[in-house]
């Protein structure tokens, strides 16, 4: 749950900013009328990213065992790949984000504006499919249903409250270590989402190793105890980890983890705060 709630956060957060920055910017421009094809855009994404979702969870039905595990295993590596992608297209794009979607803006303001549509729903769009498919991806991990979708819902209700504050200048949010931080945690919660993707294709049959243990805590690591069902839904962790599943998780958290800092150090060194003030964008603080 914990691990969802900061994914929906995250990712809720990010599209709300982006809408933010959309709407303040035609309102600052007094094009008001062009806020619905906003909102149609934005109704679109969210309906793709709610479609992905019922694709991902009821497509499956009636597939053997072996294709089930076979594209779970793929999904997941996706997501995982998704998400690292995301995270460092933030680290990267952040300062000039704002920037950004104005000149989209402006490309798309002729006439009613109904290229305004397709920004919005390419800007939010991302955001959604990239959260449906790593959402999924933890739920299938996790082996349970109810509380990771509770806790990304939750994430995303607060992320949209938070957007809306921060939108009408009531609060100010760090950014860019709110980012740094999430991602950081995001990079291990993946590296559990790629290794259980790795036990997946070895179930499926698709790759060697399934009884070839790295390790076996599950005397001091129950699967039912608390403890253990906690270590399982936040980072996927397993007490029988293969050698493979071993290998992968290390072969992408280290590497991943030590780009991601770097890169945030480089990026939080010059970049200033990105802040989204009322109705109003400032030079380079609106994100």
């Amino acid at each position: 749950m914990l691990a969802n709630f900061l994914i929906g956060l995250r990712e809720g957060l990010e599209a709300g900013l982006v809408v933010g920055i959309l709407i303040a910017y035609v309102v600052k421009i007094g094009r008001r009328d062009v806020l619905p094809r906003i909102w149609l855009g934005v109704g679109l994404a969210v309906a793709l990213s709610l479609g992905l979702g019922c694709l991902l969870t009821f497509g499956a039905y009636g597939l053997s065992f072996q294709a089930q595990e076979l594209i779970g295993g793929l999904l997941s590596i996706v997501a995982t790949g998704f998400v690292t992608w995301m995270i460092f297209w933030m680290l990267r794009t952040a300062r000039g984000l704002s920037r950004e979607l104005r000149g989209e803006i402006d490309s798309h303001l002729s006439g009613a504006g109904w290229g305004l549509v397709f920004v919005a729903f390419l800007a939010v769009g991302r955001e959604g499919l990239e959260t449906a498919l790593f959402i999924w991806a933890a739920v299938q991990a996790s082996g349970s249903t109810t509380l990771p979708l509770v806790g990304a819902a939750l994430g995303i209700a607060v992320s949209v409250v938070l957007a809306y504050l921060v939108y009408r200048g009531v609060v100010s949010i760090n950014l860019s270590r709110f980012f740094t931080y999430t991602g950081a945690f995001l990079i291990v919660v993946a590296g559990g989402v790629l290794a259980y993707g790795v036990h997946d294709l070895q179930e499926a049959g698709f790759l060697p190793g399934l009884g070839t243990l790295a390790f076996d805590v599950s005397a001091a690591v129950p699967p039912d105890s608390w403890y253990g069902t906690l270590l399982k839904g936040v980072f996927n962790f397993s007490p029988a980890t293969t050698v493979l599943e071993a290998v992968a998780w290390v072969a992408y958290v280290v590497p991943v983890m030590v780009l991601f800092l770097r890169s945030a150090r480089r990026h939080g060194g010059s970049a200033p705060r990105p802040v989204l003030v009322s109705s109003t964008i400032t030079p380079e603080g609106a994100l």
